[in-house]
């Protein structure tokens, strides 16, 4: 388990990179880049809109890939989409600029977004299946959490990358080719997650599936679509919270409020440190109390602290602001953590590569693809951006709806088990 845990968690760390650091790079230098007759705002909401079609792609890669997922197996999604979006990746740290090409760089922009999308799409659904399926129910939980430390693991990385280059080039030497280093190495990182993955083995629950879906896509519609606008519904905050301070935050303060760029990528990434650290101790919650109470108290949490945080990055004040980041993370990993073992025990084996992944990415669409777009428009104006706090709390209170409509998922015989335990010892 430890293996096949840590060789999923490898891949989709480098998979997040590879999404993560075009966000980055969207908050900080693409905008006056590529759509240099844009106003800087107006240029930085086009930025923002190229970084959302790689949210509207992953739906797409999730029934793509969950079509091969559950017809030929969880394996070959790894591969095929860690192959996809480190090519994707690469060629963007290769595309010139709009002073270059004219209006064929933000096209050729937007393609390899959507190519990006498109792989990371199916890497969640495989490499959480994988994991999950080979975990003993009794951990599935913990076992399952490690592909979701993987995003956190990816984010470090692109982030670290920046800020190194960050502090060590002028903006000129940034702006002219600094950017595009971390694109460029994400072809080694690909070849490394390729090496890892090679040699796991196929999920025991795929291979025990006699009677596999024909077209799984169509029978998730007959069947669970009820369930797939739920979940997905029901992730949108954790989207929109993490995308809120990682990307919008971001743009938002080296722009607005004038603070250094390499301070505001320094109190995210410790907020998110924290966050990838806690994620087992989470997800281990998970399986003493059950998926579903952690996600209402995360959701919950989400809610109440929208306000508070935004207030907190008004101030400007690194300290400040890294509380504010902090306290919305554990928030998004109380429920996240819990969401690679949740999300695959609430849909039969037959479909539940694309069932799952559908459910997950439709989320993003909902709470990653629009939130820097939307919070930068209601940002714009004098005074603290308390538009974006209300945005940000009217998500939680829609996930809380739903995450209220689903079941719970924890096995059966394990709660059986702990019952009879409690009773022995009452005894």
């Amino acid at each position: 388990m430890l293996r096949i845990a840590s060789a999923s968690l490898a891949g989709t760390a480098i998979e997040f990179y590879d999404f993560f650091v075009y966000g980055t790079a969207a908050a900080l230098v693409l905008g006056p880049l590529f759509f240099p007759t844009f106003s800087p705002m107006a240029g930085m909401l086009a930025a923002f809109a190229t970084f959302g079609v790689g949210f509207v792609a992953r739906p797409l890669g999730s029934v793509l890939f969950g079509h091969i997922g559950d017809r030929h197996g969880r394996r070959p999604v790894l591969v095929a989409s860690l192959l996809l979006t480190g090519a994707a990746t690469v060629a963007v740290g290769c595309v010139p600029t709009y002073d270059s090409i004219g209006v064929a760089a933000p096209a050729l922009l937007l393609g390899l977004r959507f190519l990006q999308g498109l792989g990371l799409g199916g890497e969640w659904g495989g490499a959480v299946l994988l994991t999950a399926e080979h975990a003993p129910a009794e951990r599935r939980g913990l076992w399952s959490s490690f592909p979701q430390i993987g995003p956190a693991v990816g984010f470090l990385l692109a982030n670290g990358v920046m800020l190194l280059l960050s502090a060590t080039l002028s903006d000129a030497q940034f702006a002219a080719w600094g950017w595009r280093v971390p694109f460029c190495a994400a072809g080694v990182l690909a070849l490394a997650g390729l090496w890892l993955r090679s040699s796991l083995a196929e999920s025991p629950q795929f291979l025990g599936i006699d009677d596999r879906a024909r077209v799984p896509l169509a029978e998730v519609a007959r069947g669970h679509w009820r369930l797939v606008l739920l979940t997905a519904g029901a992730l949108a905050v954790g989207y929109a919270v993490f995308y809120a301070v990682t990307t919008w935050s971001l743009a938002y303060a080296t722009e607005r409020l004038g603070v250094d760029r390499t301070v505001m990528l320094a109190c995210i990434m410790a907020a998110v440190v924290v966050k990838g650290a806690l994620t087992p101790l989470a997800a281990v919650l998970g399986d003493r109390f059950g998926r579903r109470p952690m996600c209402l108290i995360g959701c919950t949490a989400c809610a109440l602290w929208m306000f508070p945080m935004v207030g907190l990055l008004s101030t400007g004040e690194p300290l400040l602001m890294f509380l504010g980041f902090l306290v919305a993370m554990l928030a998004f990993i109380t429920m996240f953590a819990v969401i690679a073992a949740y999300l695959p025990e609430l849909y039969e084996p037959r479909v539940r590569c694309t069932g799952a992944a559908v459910g997950y990415n439709l989320g993003g669409v909902l709470g990653g693809a629009l939130t820097p777009i939307v919070a930068t428009a209601v940002a714009q104006g004098e005074g603290v951006p308390w538009g974006v706090a209300a945005y940000l709390t009217g998500i939680a209170l829609l996930s809380l709806g739903c995450f209220a409509l689903l079941p719970e998922t924890r096995p059966v015989r394990v709660v059986a088990a702990e019952t009879t335990a409690g009773e022995a010892a009452a005894g």
